[in-house]
């Protein structure tokens, strides 16, 4: 699998793990089996036709490359006594993206979500409806992580502009200047930053946006937000030292671009706040 981020729910006792790639999350159902009273093995589930089926209807919404000639051999052999099927084989023959094996550090069988919680009627109907409920509470306990994490950085943003328009109030607003002016050489020193860190002004952004509330900021990801609190404190110095528009735009676009590509590659910056769940 692409490289995963690692979670762990408590469902009546037996640790399960989710990874998680971008918007989907595969649960293991390898640590599933451990909750299932005597043998069971997931052959055993795949053999099944009604699984089968399932599975075939699921890859033909979400698998554009999904082999429907092969799934129709499949379908055709399962639940007679000499059918047998892995997952590996599931995998390869049909192209399938709802279940895989997965070998190294998180090794075992996982499935799509939506597939996993099918599978969990297979260990009990009791346990799917823990399963789901653990799971659910996990996604919202990371979506107010996140959430918390994007207002904290919004707020950094916010404060640090204060500094920003102070400086640009010592250092470039002559005397008796009127309110529009005023406003309007603010309105270019926010989109120096708006330039240098999202490539367009304030205004191109809403010419090409027409249907959207608030400003190019409300919609920034968790990472620019960070990064424009540092430009805006960096463009303070910078107004202060006398540098010219054009080269401080040049020197905040090299600084956005560096702190991004180092931002996104970390696999720190999203557990701000984040208890370790390992």
């Amino acid at each position: 699998m692409a490289k995963s981020k690692k979670s762990t729910i408590n469902v009546q006792g037996t640790a399960i793990t989710i990874l998680s790639q971008e918007e989907d999350d595969y649960i293991s159902l390898t640590d599933m089996l451990k909750a299932k009273d005597g043998d069971f093995f997931i052959s055993d589930w795949l053999r099944n036709r009604n699984t089968v089926e399932f599975l075939g209807i699921w890859e033909s919404v979400y698998n554009s490359n999904f082999n429907y000639g092969e799934f129709a051999i499949i379908k055709s052999s399962a639940g007679l006594n000499s059918y047998k099927l892995s997952v590996k084989e599931w995998v390869e023959k049909t192209n399938a993206i709802g279940l895989r094996a997965t070998a190294g550090r998180y090794g075992g069988t996982y499935a799509h979500k939506d597939i996993a919680f099918e599978f969990g009627m297979w260990i009990s109907p009791e346990f799917k409806i823990y399963l789901i409920k653990e799971f659910q509470r996990l996604k919202e306990d990371e979506n107010r992580r996140l959430s918390l994490e994007w207002n904290l950085n919004r707020t950094l943003s916010k404060l640090n502009y204060r500094i920003h328009t102070d400086a640009i109030k010592e250092n470039i607003i002559p005397e008796n200047l009127t309110k529009e002016q005023i406003s309007f050489i603010y309105a270019s020193e926010a989109d120096v930053l708006n330039v240098a860190l999202f490539g367009k002004t304030a205004r191109q952004w809403r010419e090409e946006n027409p249907g959207k509330e608030g400003n190019i900021r409300d919609y920034s990801t968790v990472e620019q937000l960070l990064v424009l609190a540092n430009l805006e404190s960096m463009n303070a110095e910078f107004i202060r030292m006398n540098l010219p528009q054009t080269e401080r735009l040049k020197k905040l676009n090299q600084i956005a671009i560096q702190q991004l590509k180092s931002l996104t590659v970390s696999p720190n910056i999203r557990k701000l706040g984040e208890k370790d769940n390992r």
